[in-house]
């Protein structure tokens, strides 16, 4: 490890734009960062701003870099919300539409449609994705179909798709690269993880022209330079991955068998499987983990569309508490959940049932119900989601997990640690370096920078800050979780 060099990590996420300065041991030397909004122009569209997310993202680096003296760092890292969408004009760098977030599900009806004629095996054989508004293919093609021009530009060359890192690195380069990474790539639902290339089966199908694609490269690549226009500073960008692979990364999870879940908007756990595909059979999703010197590694993972939003909508939409730092003691101050569970599926349901129509249930309602039965509900829930996940991502890659990793705003609520411990069976480790996902991606750009010899390297410091064995016995275990499984059977009987 080469000492005395530091990284800057740029974490592009749904709900905030962050710069982070690290140094070679991971510890974190400066943090910028700026929320940025939400749109919701219909119901169940939600939308970003792409001027904002560059212009946040920019004004975080800048940030970072006036005030970094000694410590400026060698290398830029990039990882960022996937699946997000934005086209854009190859000539003037704008955007012909707002950003389509992940959790926009206006093209549920085209996924329907899609799934009615039978093509999702096919899909699913070359992306190890399921048909579902979640992913870029089909918010692409909406964007095409219903910018005015935007599908003839788009057929001249003119226009240029990207992922939020893809966007990210095109303004920082001053729009000389245009390219994303396996990972993100692997989301987008055009790109074959089998045979690792944009697949023109998949483009044919969602009617999307080829000449809009990025370039994609390993995780460990050669990005191409910032510009002093774009952030002040020519520095080399050196490693990018979607922010749950990075995750993964960033939590040293790099045998088959390892296992990290994120809280954060959404919860999104992964497993380490090796380096061969293996289709689930539980409606969960394969997807690159990373590619290193040309040679993948896959992961199975479970997407949970909405866990750390829920505790948000507590906040703004309900106005049950001023700050998600009150839910611990809120969820600790009555002795269990008093029948009350909280199905959050705002934005439909994620892995493994896939019903982008679901909308969030709240159940088990009594007279005595108190606001802290439904906090400790929405807390409790992130727990059910994981153990729904937990034992079809045993099932299709036939490894256990041993330990669960965890990482995200959740993280530092002791009481869903304890849960989480409680109903998984497993014990939990929250690591020292909070802050996975961006350190995934600084360990990645090291490693391009010379920094570490390799992710091994990277990873030997891993350390956990907190660590949460099991308490709880079966039989309540079981109640409990039965008890989720009702609420969950209500939702989707109406749906």
């Amino acid at each position: 490890m080469s000492e005395g060099r530091t990284i800057l990590a740029i974490d592009q996420g749904t709900t905030n734009s962050r710069a982070i300065l690290f140094s070679a041991d991971g510890a974190v030397l400066d943090v910028a960062q700026k929320e940025l909004a939400l749109h919701y122009p219909e119901k169940g569209w939600v939308e970003q701003d792409p001027k904002d997310i560059w212009e946040d993202t920019r004004s975080c680096c800048t940030e970072i870099l006036s005030r970094a003296g000694d410590d400026f760092p060698a290398v830029i890292g990039i990882t960022n919300q996937r699946e997000t969408t934005i086209v854009w004009d190859r000539e003037t760098g704008e955007a012909v539409y707002n950003a389509i977030v992940w959790q926009d599900r206006r093209t549920a009806d085209l996924c329907a449609d899609m799934r009615a004629r039978g093509v999702e095996e096919m899909v699913r054989a070359k992306t190890g994705l399921l048909l579902d508004p979640y992913f870029s293919a089909t918010k692409i093609a909406w964007i095409l179909d219903n910018v005015p021009g935007a599908r003839g530009r788009a057929e001249a060359g003119a226009l240029a798709f990207g992922t939020v890192d893809c966007y990210v690195l095109w303004k920082l380069t001053g729009g000389h690269v245009h390219a994303t990474d396996v990972t993100n790539a692997s989301r987008t639902m055009l790109y074959n993880i089998v045979d690792q290339g944009w697949d023109d089966e998949l483009l044919a199908l969602f009617d999307i022209p080829a000449g809009m694609l990025p370039e994609v490269r390993d995780n460990i690549a050669d990005f191409g330079m910032s510009t002093i226009e774009a952030i002040g500073a020519a520095l080399p960008i050196g490693g990018m991955a979607g922010d749950q692979q990075a995750a993964l990364i960033g939590q040293g999870c790099l045998k088959p068998g390892m296992m990290k879940s994120t809280y954060g908007t959404g919860c999104f756990a992964l497993m380490h499987i090796g380096d061969a595909f293996k289709a689930s059979h539980n409606r969960l999703l394969t997807t690159s983990a990373y590619r290193v010197d040309g040679r993948m590694s896959y992961a199975i993972e479970g997407s949970i569309f909405v866990a750390g939003a829920a505790v948000q909508w507590l906040r703004d939409g309900l106005g049950l508490i001023d700050n998600a730092g009150e839910t611990e003691k809120l969820a600790q101050s009555v002795s269990d959940n008093n029948g009350v569970y909280f199905v959050p599926a705002f934005t439909g349901l994620g892995a493994p049932h896939w019903r982008p129509e679901a909308r969030a249930l709240i159940s088990g309602l009594g007279r005595e119900s108190a606001k802290a039965h439904v906090v400790r509900a929405a807390l409790e829930a992130q727990a059910y989601q994981t153990l729904d996940l937990l034992g079809a991502m045993e099932d299709d890659s036939g490894f256990e997990a041993e330990v669960l990793r965890i990482d995200g705003g959740l993280a530092a609520n002791g009481f869903v640690c304890q849960f989480l411990a409680d109903m998984t069976g497993r014990p939990v480790e929250v690591p020292q370096v909070a802050e996975s996902t961006a350190w995934g991606a600084a360990m990645l750009a090291g490693v391009r920078a010379g920094i570490y010899r390799d992710l091994e390297e990277a990873a030997q410091g891993w350390r956990a800050a907190r660590r949460y064995e099991p308490a709880m016995d079966s039989a309540p275990r079981t109640a409990l979780y039965a008890g989720w499984k009702a609420a969950l059977g209500m939702l989707l009987q109406e749906n």
